[in-house]
C-alpha cells in the first residue's frame, strides 16, 4: 500500500464512542500521547476496528500550529 502522508506512528486503540452517524476511536501512540480520529460507522465496521487492536496511524494536515505561551 502507497500512501502520501510521511508522519506515520503505531498506536493502540484504547476506546470506540459510537454516535448515529460517526465515531471516535481514540488510540495510544509512543510516549502514551492520547489522539483520537473520527470516522463515519461504515468505515469502522468496514475495518473491523476493536479495542485493543493495533493500527498504523498516518496523519496528513494542511496545518500544523506551534503555539508557546
Amino acid at each position: 500500500m502507497k500512501v502520501g502522508a510521511r508522519n506515520q506512528l503505531t498506536g493502540k486503540i484504547t476506546g470506540i464512542r459510537r454516535g448515529q452517524v460517526m465515531a471516535q476511536v481514540k488510540f495510544t501512540i509512543p510516549l502514551e500521547s492520547q489522539m483520537s480520529s473520527v470516522m463515519t460507522l461504515e468505515s469502522l465496521e468496514e475495518l473491523g476496528l476493536k479495542e485493543g487492536d493495533e493500527v498504523r496511524v498516518f496523519v496528513k494536515a494542511v496545518n500544523v500550529l506551534l503555539v508557546k505561551e
